[in-house]
C-alpha cells in the first residue's frame, strides 16, 4: 500500500479529507500517547461522502516524548509501469545533479562526463514533473540539481497516454514540494576541491486556499583530466599516423530558477500556474601533444589548443487546470506550456609550432527554439476496479540554426571567414496526438491496454542551398500492461508497447559542418525515424526482511540510426561523421534488484543488469553483425551508525559493450558519503567521496576500412564534496497523492 493523502483534526478533533478518488483505502487514526487504530473504507459512486463517526484511541501502556521510529528504505521501488528513485535514500549525491543519482539506479548507465543510456541507449525522455522540454536530455540532466530532487521514475514501457518519443523510455523528474501549511523552506550549500560549489533553496507558502512555491539553484564543476589518442589513415597504400598525449578540463556553470501558484477553488477544482528559467554553459579546454607522421613522410610534431563553449539559456511558462465531477468521480484535466530556448556553441582550435600559430579553425553554431503545447485528459471511472481515459495533445515547435567557419591565416595572421561553409536551417514541426485507455481488475488479475495515433508534419528548410524536405505521415503506437497478485507482496507484471526515436538537429542537416580541425559532420535528411518494439515481463517477491525483484526484457528497434565514421576527402587525419539508417538492433536481457538487511543497522542494494546486444544492417554496401554480452552492476550499503549519523558505500561496474564500427570499455568506480543530522535534523552535513579508486574511465576504439581511432580520458579523482542542508518549519515532502495509471493496488492508505 502507499499514502494516498492526510489531515490533521482541530482542536475538537474534527476533520475533513477531500478530494479523494474512488476506491478501497485503508484509515490510520494516531495520537500520540495512543495505540493507532486502522479500518477499511470503501468510496465509490453510491457513497462518495463517507462518514467516519467517532473514532477511539485507547491509550498507550507507556508514553514516550520524543520518539523516533527509524527504518531504512530501498532506494528504489517498483510499481506496475515503471521503478521510482527516492532521492533522499542517497547521500552519495545530494552534490552532484540529476546525472549523478542516475549513476545508482537499475536500468541506467552513467559514463564519466554524465553522459546517461537507458537499458544502453541514449535516445530517451525527460520529463520534469511530467512535462517535457526542449532542452537536450542530456543537458537537462547535468543542469538540474540532486539536492532538489525529490525523486525519479525511471518507465522504460509507457503506456499510451504518454509521448511515445525515445527508444528507451522516459526519466521523469519529480522536485520536490512541501506538505505541510504554513511557510517552510529548504536551503542547501556545497562546496568541492578545484573548482566546484553550489547552492539551492525552495521557499513555500501553502493554506487552504492558495499554494505558492519559489526555488532558485546554482552549481558550478570542473573537472581537470588526462587524455591520449591514436589513428592511423591508409590512403593510396600510404598510412599515416597521429598520436596525442596531453590534459584536459571540462565543466558546466548552470543557475535556474522556478516558480508555482495554486488557487484551490473549491472541492472541485485546482488552477495553477508554473514558471521555470535556466541559464547554463558548457566548457571544455584541452592542450594536446601531438606527433605525426607516415609511412612516406618524416615525424613531425606540434601543440593543439581546443577550446569549447556551448551555452543556453530558456524559460516555460505553464497553466494547468483540474476539475472533478461529482457525482462519478470522473475528471478532466487541462494544461497548456510555452517553451523558449536560445543555445550557442563556439568552438576554437589552434596548432602552433616553434611558439608561432601554424593552423587554426573556429566555428560557431546559435539558433533559438519555440513550443508551444496544449494537451486535455479525461478520466472515467466505470467501475471500483476498472476506467476509461482518454486525451489529446498538440504541439508546434520552431526552431533556426547558424553555422559559421572561419580558417586561420599564416599570412594575415587571424581568422578568416569562410561563407561556403556558413548555413542557415529552419525546422518547423506540428504534431497531433489522440490516445485512449482502458484499465480493469479481474480479482488477482489487472489490466490496461490502449492506443496512441500521432500525426506529424515537419519541414526543414536550407537557405544557402535552397532546399527543403517534408514529413506528413500518422503513426500508431499501442500499448498493454497486465498484472498478476499471487499473494499479499508477490505479484508479476507483463508488458508490450510501441515507440519511436525521431532524427533531429545535424542529423538532418545535408552539408558538412566543421566541429573543429580534425571533425566534421554531415546529416541526412532522408534519415527515418527508428520504430521499437519493447517487451517486459517482471516480478516481485518478499522473502522475510528482503525484497527481490527482476524483469526480463526484449528490445527490437527498426531502422537503426547509427553515427558513421570515414575519412574526409582522402584527409589523413580529418574524419567525416554522419548518420545512417543502418538496419536493426536486438537487446535480450535480465534486471535484478534486491534489498534486505543483513543486520539491524546495515541495508544492502544490490542490482544487476545483463543483457545480450546484437547489431546487424548494411555498412559501406557490406552487410554486417556484430554481438556483445553487456552487464551493469551496482552494490549499494547503508549503516546507520546512530540514529543521527549514517555512513554510505557504494560500488558500480560497467562492462564493455559495441556499436557498429567500435567498443567502449567497461569501468568501475567506488563512492562512499557520511551524513550527521543535528538540531532534531534541521540541520544536515554530508561529506561524500566519489570515485575514491581512481578507476573510472572513458575508453573507445573504432575502425573502419581504411582507418583506425583510439581514444582515452579520464578526469580527476578521488572527488570530494561537502554538503550543507538546513530545514525550517519543518519542511516535509510531499508524498505522492494520486494513484498511477494501471496500478491497481487494492488497499491505500489515507
Amino acid at each position: 500500500s502507499s499514502v494516498v493523502t492526510g489531515t490533521v483534526s482541530d482542536v475538537e478533533g474534527n476533520f475533513t479529507i477531500s478530494r479523494v478518488p474512488p476506491g478501497n483505502y485503508f484509515v490510520d487514526a494516531r495520537f500520540i500517547g495512543f495505540n493507532d487504530i486502522r479500518f477499511e473504507v470503501s468510496i465509490n459512486r453510491n457513497n462518495l461522502n463517507v462518514n467516519l463517526g467517532e473514532i477511539y484511541l485507547e491509550p498507550a501502556a507507556v508514553n514516550l516524548d520524543n520518539v523516533i521510529v527509524e527504518g531504512q528504505r530501498s532506494p528504489v521501488t517498483y510499481q506496475l509501469d515503471k521503478k521510482v528513485i527516492d532521492v533522499s535514500q542517497m547521500p552519495t549525491v545530494i552534490s552532484g545533479n540529476a546525472a549523478d543519482v542516475l549513476e545508482n539506479v537499475p536500468s541506467v548507465t552513467v559514463d564519466i562526463e554524465g553522459n546517461v543510456s537507458l537499458r544502453g541507449s541514449g535516445s530517451f525522455t525527460v520529463l520534469i514533473d511530467g512535462r517535457p522540454s526542449i532542452i537536450d536530455a542530456q543537458d537537462l540532466l547535468q543542469q538540474i540539481a540532486a539536492s532538489s530532487i525529490k525523486s525519479i521514475e525511471i518507465i522504460t514501457n509507457p503506456s499510451a497516454k504518454y509521448d511515445p518519443e525515445g527508444t528507451a523510455g522516459i526519466i521523469n523528474i519529480i522536485l520536490k514540494k512541501n506538505q505541510n501549511l504554513g511557510m517552510s523552506g529548504i536551503m542547501n550549500a556545497n562546496a568541492g576541491l578545484k573548482d566546484k560549489f553550489g547552492g539551492d533553496f525552495l521557499f513555500e507558502y501553502k493554506s487552504e486556499k492558495i499554494n505558492t512555491t519559489f526555488g532558485l539553484d546554482y552549481n558550478r564543476r570542473f573537472f581537470p583530466g588526462d587524455s591520449r589518442s591514436e589513428q592511423s589513415s591508409t590512403i593510396n597504400n600510404n598510412t599515416s599516423y597521429l598520436n596525442s598525449t596531453g590534459s584536459r578540463e571540462w565543466g558546466r556553470i548552470s543557475w535556474g530558477l522556478r516558480g508555482g501558484l495554486e488557487f484551490i477553488l473549491g472541492e472541485n477544482d485546482i488552477l495553477g500556474f508554473g514558471l521555470r528559467y535556466g541559464d547554463r554553459e558548457n566548457r571544455m579546454n584541452s592542450f594536446q601533444n601531438y606527433i605525426e607522421w607516415s609511412e612516406l613522410t618524416p615525424q613531425i610534431s606540434y601543440i593543439n589548443h581546443s577550446e569549447r563553449q556551448r551555452s543556453g539559456d530558456g524559460y516555460d511558462l505553464n497553466m494547468n487546470y483540474l476539475h472533478r465531477f461529482s457525482p462519478g468521480g470522473h475528471e478532466l484535466k487541462g494544461e497548456l506550456t510555452y517553451e523558449y530556448d536560445n543555445s550557442n556553441e563556439n568552438t576554437l582550435t589552434s596548432e602552433f609550432s616553434d611558439g608561432l600559430q601554424i593552423n587554426g579553425i573556429q566555428t560557431t553554431e546559435s539558433g533559438p527554439s519555440t513550443e508551444i503545447e496544449g494537451r486535455i485528459d479525461y478520466t472515467l471511472p466505470l467501475g471500483e476496479n476498472r476506467k476509461f481515459e482518454t486525451g489529446v495533445q498538440g504541439e508546434a515547435e520552431d526552431s533556426d540554426e547558424n553555422t559559421t567557419l572561419s580558417e586561420f591565416d599564416v599570412q594575415q595572421g587571424s581568422l578568416l571567414l569562410q561563407p561556403q561553409f556558413s548555413n542557415t536551417t529552419t525546422y518547423k514541426t506540428s504534431e497531433l496526438s489522440l490516445y485512449s485507455l482502458y484499465a480493469d481488475q479481474f480479482g488477482n488479475f489487472g489490466i490496461q491496454g490502449g492506443v496512441r495515433g500521432e500525426y506529424t508534419y515537419r519541414t526543414i528548410e536550407v537557405t544557402r542551398q535552397a532546399q527543403s524536405f517534408n514529413i506528413d505521415r500518422w503513426d500508431f503506437f499501442p500499448s498493454i500492461h497486465g498484472s498478476y497478485k499471487f499473494s499479499e507482496g508477490q505479484q508479476m507484471m507483463a508488458s508490450y508497447t510501441r515507440r519511436i526515436d525521431r532524427p533531429g538537429g545535424w542529423q538532418l542537416e545535408p552539408f558538412d559542418t566543421w566541429m573543429d580541425a580534425n571533425n566534421v559532420r554531415r546529416g541526412n535528411p532522408a534519415l527515418e525515424p527508428e520504430f521499437i518494439d519493447s517487451y517486459e515481463v517482471g516480478a516481485q517477491t518478499f522473502i522475510g526482511n528482503a525484497v527481490l525483484s527482476g524483469e526480463i526484457y526484449y528490445r527490437v528497434t527498426h531502422n537503426k540510426i547509427d553515427r558513421i565514421q570515414s575519412l574526409y576527402q582522402d584527409s589523413v587525419n580529418v574524419t567525416l561523421h554522419s548518420t545512417e539508417n543502418i538496419g536493426k538492433d536486438y537487446s535480450l536481457g535480465s534486471e535484478l534488484m534486491l534489498t534486505l538487511d543483513p543486520l539491524e543497522f546495515w541495508n544492502v542494494n544490490l542490482m544487476g543488469n545483463l543483457y545480450n546486444y546484437q547489431i546487424e544492417g548494411v555498412l559501406y554496401n557490406e552487410p554486417f553483425s556484430r554481438e556483445s554480452f553487456n552487464w551493469s552492476s551496482r552494490f549499494n550499503n547503508v549503516f546507520k551508525i546512530s540514529p543521527s549519523t549514517t555512513f554510505q558505500f557504494n560500488v558500480r561496474y560497467n562492462s564493455p559493450s559495441v556499436s557498429s564500427q567500435g567498443e567502449r570499455e567497461g569501468f568501475f568506480s567506488t563512492d562512499a558519503a557520511f551524513k550527521q543530522d543535528f538540531f532534531e535534523r534541521k540541520l544536515s552535513l554530508t561529506i561524500q567521496v566519489r570515485d575514491i579508486f581512481s578507476t573510472a574511465k572513458h575508453e573507445f576504439r573504432s575502425q573502419g576500412l581504411d582507418f583506425y581511432r583510439y581514444n582515452y580520458f579520464n578526469r580527476e579523482s578521488p572527488m570530494v564534496m561537502l554538503n550543507l542542508r538546513y530545514n525550517f518549519n519543518n519542511f516535509k515532502q510531499e508524498r505522492d497523492g494520486e494513484r498511477q495509471n494501471g496500478d491497481f493496488n487494492e488497499g491505500e492508505e489515507f
